[in-house]
């Protein structure tokens, strides 16, 4: 596959989007997503007022009457949405308190011909929109399957159209998404920590109380109340990347209500933040290795000489970005981070290593940073007018930390720093002192479940890809082994997730088991 040179010179963003969406990419950087970018759809409904969080209607007082509730379907309005019908779906703020207030959850479903029941998906993030992600989904997915089955989509709480968790504005993001952390000096350490402190209160400030319930415990007890409106005995669920993470704390909670469960890209549930930081920068470091060889063995290549000093160049230039920052169109400035985002969203697939390499000669042959900053830009959804397309930034780190913490004292972060290090030399320092990002975070993490094992669940089918850059095989391992009831699928080769990736192998497996129950052997391997 050679470079794509057409896309030089300044291809506009909604084509690089396009195309990215088409390889299923990933963009957001805490667990990340088999996700793609677009202009989120328009509601059918505006979301609930501040007061309307307040105060509820009697039904919405006990928990009873959220799962008796029956969802009213009409057609679905704004882009991305056409033949789909869309509905609101009443859940407690806080289920320790189903009479202190509802929220309403945008849901779509795309209705099979011949429906024999409902599979629920989720894209990841945390942060992506299920509505957004429905229509490409159901375009890659087999039509015995998409004709048997009703496809449902849903933006979690917090995210897109359901109460959307709202922190920062369009300027403040910019300077959140260029900002270079150093934790080198006492300086550089209290300048990451304000830059989140000024997160964490814009946060409190524009989200308001729902800000203390956006954690994953939160999320996977609506998925049931979901479950119950659809009218299903059990849950058929897809989930990719974090929604993996979602599925198994759904099934830690309720596992008799499991039904077809398939969790791919597998998020282990036990990780500490550091563990998460340390092995998912040792992921990204492995696919940019691959990424390297791949490059070196093209006709033209930006890189020269072995992988490790091809490597060594790509982590030469992002150290240079962070003491001399290029000027690009539009008075923006190329940071080291940007410069990470952009390199970060080619290593999901390798179908979109060509864009790295556009992008690397812009850089290092034309001193032209504009492509990688493109790229950067579709990984947070900023479009060329500089307005951010959903909430999935702000909506990624306030669910992370409503789910846990790490220590933000600065000796371990150094300590944790060094170990990163030595486990990815090139990218390190973008999994770095990550803790500073709770810090300030103003209400108490969630408590997890008490145990992962979902005893009593039905067969739970787990893919994971081994060299997975996002999600590192590692994780999908110890999530088969957590889950009592789980078999593991591993698709040999390079990018984030594996199904819905043209495999005959994992497509195939997938689809039999949602359809006809049957489970794969496990420890399969699926060869490219």
């Amino acid at each position: 596959m050679g470079r794509a040179t057409g896309n030089r010179g300044g291809e506009r963003w909604s084509r690089v989007t396009a195309w990215l969406m088409a390889a299923a990419l990933a963009g957001l950087g805490s667990l990340t997503a088999c996700r793609q970018d677009g202009v989120a759809p328009e509601p059918t409904a505006a979301p609930p007022s501040a007061e309307a969080l307040r105060t509820a209607p009697s039904r919405w007082t006990t928990l009873e009457g959220f799962y008796s509730q029956q969802l009213d379907w009409s057609d679905c309005t704004g882009g991305g949405l056409g033949g789909m019908r869309c509905a609101a779906l009443a859940v407690p703020i806080d289920y320790a308190d189903p009479a202190g207030g509802m929220l309403r959850l945008a849901v779509a479903r795309l209705a099979g011909k011949e429906s024999t029941g409902s599979l629920v998906i989720n894209p990841g993030g945390p942060g992506i929109s299920g509505l957004a992600s429905l229509a490409f989904v159901n375009g890659r997915m087999p039509m015995r399957l998409t004709d048997a089955l009703d496809l449902v989509g849903f933006d979690p709480r917090g995210v897109g159209l359901s109460a959307p968790i709202d922190c920062l504005d369009n300027a403040e993001l910019d300077r959140l998404e260029a900002f270079d952390a150093d934790g080198s000096t006492a300086e550089g350490l209290a300048a990451a920590a304000a830059m989140w402190e000024e997160f964490a209160l814009g946060c409190a400030e524009k989200t308001g109380p729902l800000l203390a319930h956006v954690d994953s415990v939160s999320a996977a007890r609506d998925l049931d109340v979901l479950r119950a409106a659809l009218g299903e005995e059990q849950l058929t669920y897809l989930g990719f990347s974090y929604g993996t993470y979602l599925g198994a704390t759904y099934a830690a909670l309720f596992p008799a209500r499991v039904g077809r469960m398939v969790l791919d890209g597998g998020v282990d549930p036990k990780l500490t933040p550091f563990q998460e930081n340390v092995e998912q920068a040792g992921g990204f470091e492995s696919a940019l290795r691959a990424y390297a060889t791949y490059c070196l063995g093209l006709e033209e290549c930006p890189l020269m000489g072995s992988v490790d000093e091809a490597m060594a160049r790509i982590g030469a230039v992002l150290n240079q970005l962070r003491s001399r920052p290029p000027g690009v169109a539009g008075g923006r400035v190329m940071t080291a981070n940007l410069a990470f985002s952009g390199v970060r969203v080619t290593l999901n697939s390798e179908e979109s290593w060509p864009y790295l390499t556009d992008a690397l000669v812009g850089m290092l042959e034309e001193e032209n940073p504009g492509l990688l900053l493109e790229l950067a830009d579709v990984s947070s959804g900023r479009g060329p007018d500089g307005v951010y397309a959903s909430n999935s930034v702000e909506a990624l780190w306030a669910i992370t930390c409503a789910d846990g913490r790490g220590d933000p004292d600065p000796a371990a972060m150094r300590a944790e720093a060094e170990e990163i290090a030595r486990a990815a030399p090139t990218v390190w320092r973008h999994f770095s002192w990550k803790a500073l990002r709770c810090e300030a975070w103003p209400y108490p993490a969630a408590e997890p479940p008490a145990s992962w094992a979902a005893k009593g669940a039905a067969p739970i089918v787990v893919i994971g890809t081994t060299n997975d850059p996002a999600t590192p095989y590692v994780w999908s391992q110890r999530l088969a082994d957590t889950l009592d009831s789980a078999v593991l699928v591993t698709r040999e080769g390079e990018g984030h997730c594996g199904y819905l990736r043209g495999s005959t192998c994992v497509d195939p497996l997938v689809t039999e088991y949602l359809l006809d129950g049957v489970v794969p052997r496990d420890g399969s391997v699926c060869t490219p």
